[in-house]
């Protein structure tokens, strides 16, 4: 009898396989780094085909941790870095190009020109998204317009496009020996390319932007019982296993977070941080630059739609001070350091490596380090690294306030950085309400595998999950404001700063 639910989390920095059992406890976990390729500046990318090699390989540690094989796994569910665009060739498998990462910069031209008449705004009202580099629709145009050959074979049907959902799906399902070539509505709604209404590929959009509707996936739910294909049996799960769940990352998080009730929110810290507020059936706009997307789709039920506010770099600063400035040796280190001074000396880090995402949307923004003096030192550098972050979310719920009206009472969190107890802390005093960490923190799994389980009956009510969810620990604001009025509104100048320095 099948007694657990695989999850294959992959994000911006690792691939890792979760294992959970009906209670909602991670059985297994097996994790692996993959490279971060930067060929000049404002460019990321990733090696799809490290990305799959890692993928089999955390598979297989997972099943030996949890001494399964694929009889005891009643579904496998999906859960990726949205907006990270690959393409391949359907006979060979092979990419044409390293994917292009959600936080690459290069199609800036293209969203300038697709938006030289009508603005940033063109199709916000079909796709619920600016035009910006942060989606995957511009990168695919960026990879036919400069790949020789690619558009030839783009308009044959032998060159797929997905985010990584689709390409690993795809691969578990059989690759190049019929390989299922799909996505979920989640990951659709961050091409820029899907009609949030319909659910269904803009054709119109596609025809502007150039791209061929042969090299896009179809279209599923994101907890699908009529199963995207099944794992191969001589594949890395070892036996033929329902493939059926699938959600960006920052939606599985909201479904391992249940937060299934209009109104109800989370914010995920990983390499960035986004916050999502469940909006139900009802597609929200938004006038204060946050997202429309959908939230998540269950079998034959309505789309429930989500107000995003999207933050490009979070733990990924972090990361930058142990690796481009050496500053700390790993990442637990940051907190140790930022206990070493009692505030930030007066400055203020804006980590605006991409442009600024939401409220702003600034593309022509860099990153910032205000209100440096003698005085500062690693420890205030430290400090302000861990504070840029619960700044910019407070920017997110203060315009998630604008545009739905909801007054949140408490912010469920998950993620790696929730373990950082400093950062939590100074999060409830920015933003004056309770924090609170669930008892499974990496909730992004837990969602994959949620609506894999939801597809397959091994969860049969949306209440059978939010029975598994439990307190870990809350932060209650501090007494004093400074954090939420002064100290924020020198924030709130600082970002200024950042503006129109890329010409």
């Amino acid at each position: 009898m099948a007694r657990f639910v695989a999850a294959i989390d992959q994000g911006t920095t690792s691939t890792r396989c979760m294992i959970f059992n009906h209670r909602g406890e991670s059985v297994s976990v097996h994790q692996l780094e993959h490279r971060q390729i930067y060929p000049q500046a404002g460019w990321v990318e990733h090696d799809a085909l490290e990305i799959w090699e890692k993928a089999q390989r955390v598979i297989a540690g997972a099943m030996e941790k949890a001494g399964v094989n694929a009889g005891g796994i009643a579904a496998v569910g999906i859960t990726n870095q949205r907006e990270t665009a690959v393409v391949w060739n359907r006979k060979t498998g092979k990419p044409y190009h390293n994917a292009i990462v959600w936080q690459d910069t290069r199609t800036d031209r293209i969203c300038a020109e697709l938006g030289r008449v009508e603005g940033q705004d063109r199709f916000r009202d079909r796709v619920g998204l600016p035009l910006a580099t942060y989606f995957s629709g511009p990168k695919v145009r960026w990879l036919l317009d400069n790949v020789p050959g690619l558009r030839e074979d783009a308009e044959r049907g032998d060159a797929l496009f997905g985010n990584i959902d689709s390409w690993l799906i795809w691969n578990l399902t059989g690759g190049t020996a019929g390989g299922t070539h799909v996505t979920d509505v989640t990951n659709a709604s961050r091409t820029m390319l899907m009609d949030l209404q319909s659910t269904l590929w803009d054709g119109e959009i596609m025809e502007i932007m150039g791209i061929p509707r042969a090299m896009l996936p179809e279209i599923r739910p994101s907890s699908d019982p009529t199963i995207y294909g099944y794992t191969m049996a001589d594949g890395p799960f070892g036996g033929r296993i329902p493939v059926c769940g699938d959600l960006g990352d920052q939606q599985a998080a909201t479904v391992g977070q249940t937060c299934f009730d209009v109104g109800e929110a989370k914010n995920t810290y990983g390499t960035g941080c986004f916050m999502i507020l469940n909006t139900g059936t009802e597609l929200v706009p938004s006038h204060s630059g946050l997202l429309t997307t959908t939230c998540y789709k269950f079998g034959s039920e309505p789309t429930v739609y989500a107000l995003e506010g999207s933050i490009a770099i979070a733990g990924a600063l972090v990361q930058w001070l142990r690796d481009n400035l050496r500053l700390i040796d790993s990442a637990a280190d940051i907190e140790n350091l930022a206990h070493t001074v009692d505030d930030n000396g007066g400055i203020y880090f804006v980590p605006a490596f991409s442009g600024l995402y939401a409220p702003y949307w600034r593309s022509d923004a860099r990153g910032v380090i205000v209100g440096m003096t003698r005085y500062v030192n690693r420890g205030h550098f430290a400090r302000a690294t861990l504070e840029a972050t619960a700044y910019q979310t407070r920017e997110v719920l203060d315009a998630m306030h604008r545009d739905s009206g909801v007054e949140l009472q408490a912010l469920k969190v998950d993620g790696g950085m929730v373990h950082n107890e400093l950062l939590m802390q100074f999060q409830a005093d920015v933003l004056g309400v309770p924090v609170v960490r669930p008892r499974v923190s990496e909730t992004t799994a837990l969602g994959a595998a949620y609506a894999a389980g939801l597809a397959v009956g091994f969860w049969k009510t949306l209440d059978e999950t939010r029975a598994n969810w439990g307190v870990d620990k809350v932060w209650q604001p501090s007494a004093d404001d400074a954090p939420r009025t002064t100290l924020y509104a020198q924030w709130k100048k600082a970002v200024t700063r950042t503006f129109d320095w890329v010409e």
